[in-house]
């Protein structure tokens, strides 16, 4: 398509929740800035008890790291723009922005895709194969195949922000969504959308549903192995195992594909009931998944509880305060690409 289709759109106007009586645009502003200011917090933390404590550095925690590093970019490319939005009235992101955040949106939620079946990984080798766990899964190999996840992931989402791109956009320019995303973005082009649609659905459906599938066959694997352990005591041990990484995972998925299925067996929500269960799966587990690394994770609950000395403290502190100010330069940034 040409320049010219889209130049009367230079702009897009993020509406939020459409059906949100202005008098409680404060009030929503300043949860969602809660929301964002927790999930911040908790996730610094975690980065913090990573890098202070060397009893954490094995395969298992170095997948957290990453998901950690993922839900705390994945709010700030997202909640900031919609916080002002309610807080000063500025639904307003340029043309350019829209399909940035767009691709970033795609992007993080692909490598959190991918990192949970990392996570799954991990288990099924731990349960499973046991004498094999520490000859397969070195912290080479985690570092190898994180790497890997934040690569593979640029493909997909790169391909639906180009194609995308180029559509020409010279009608409304009004998103009903809190975040520019594929489908409030494409909805809006004056052409059939469906050519651009099908591959782009299918690779959502690639990146969801292939991690989704081995975890299911992980976890299944897990259970029989689990059930032919004849003491009771070392079933619920290994049980126990699971159950962070499953809670974590079930917060991702169980959402997603509740959305899906409604859809296609003609059940229909209103845009406030869509855009509020879109913002529970992708907002919440990012603010909900330290506290249950935290809560359900015995080493590193004992690194929380641990006491330190003053000279551990300040030491402690000056990593914080040097990792606090490259997250604020990076949000910061972000903040001038999306304000």
């Amino acid at each position: 398509m040409s320049e010219g289709n889209r130049t009367s759109v230079t702009e897009f106007i993020l509406t939020g929740f459409p059906g949100l009586h202005p008098e409680y645009y404060g009030l929503v502003s300043a949860v969602l800035f809660v929301v964002y200011l927790i999930t911040v917090i908790a996730n610094v933390v975690i980065l913090f008890l990573f890098a202070t404590n060397h009893s954490l550095h094995k395969p298992m925690y170095y997948i957290i790291l990453n998901l950690t590093v993922c839900d705390l970019l994945f709010s700030t490319t997202t909640l900031p723009k919609i916080i002002s939005r309610y807080w000063f009235q500025s639904g307003n992101i340029s043309f350019l922005a829209c399909f940035v955040q767009m691709y970033l949106v795609h992007y993080f939620g692909s490598v959190n895709s991918f990192i949970l079946f990392l996570m799954a990984f991990d288990r099924y080798l731990a349960i499973c194969h046991p004498l094999r766990y520490s000859n397969i899964l070195k912290n080479s190999t985690i570092l190898i195949l994180t790497i890997t996840a934040w690569v593979v992931a640029i493909a997909p989402s790169l391909m639906m922000a180009i194609r995308a791109y180029p559509l020409p956009y010279c009608a409304s320019n009004i998103i009903n969504h809190c975040y520019c995303d594929h489908i409030g973005i494409t909805i809006l082009a004056c052409t059939d959308r469906t050519p651009y649609a099908f591959p782009a659905f299918v690779c959502a459906m690639v990146v969801l549903l292939f991690p989704l599938a081995f975890i299911v066959f992980s976890y299944c694997s897990i259970l029989i192995a689990v059930s032919k352990i004849a003491d009771l005591q070392n079933c619920f041990k290994s049980l126990s195992t699971c159950t962070t990484q499953l809670i974590i995972i079930s917060l991702y998925y169980l959402p997603r594909c509740f959305v899906y299925l409604a859809s296609n067996v003609g059940i229909r929500f209103s845009a406030d009931v869509r855009i509020v269960i879109i913002m529970f799966y992708s907002l919440g587990p990012p603010m909900i998944n330290p506290f249950i690394y935290c809560l359900r994770t015995k080493e590193m609950r004992e690194c929380l509880e641990r006491p330190m000395s003053r000279r551990t403290l300040a030491s402690d502190l000056n990593a914080v305060f040097l990792s606090l100010s490259r997250n604020c330069t990076s949000l910061v940034i972000l903040g001038f690409l999306f304000g």
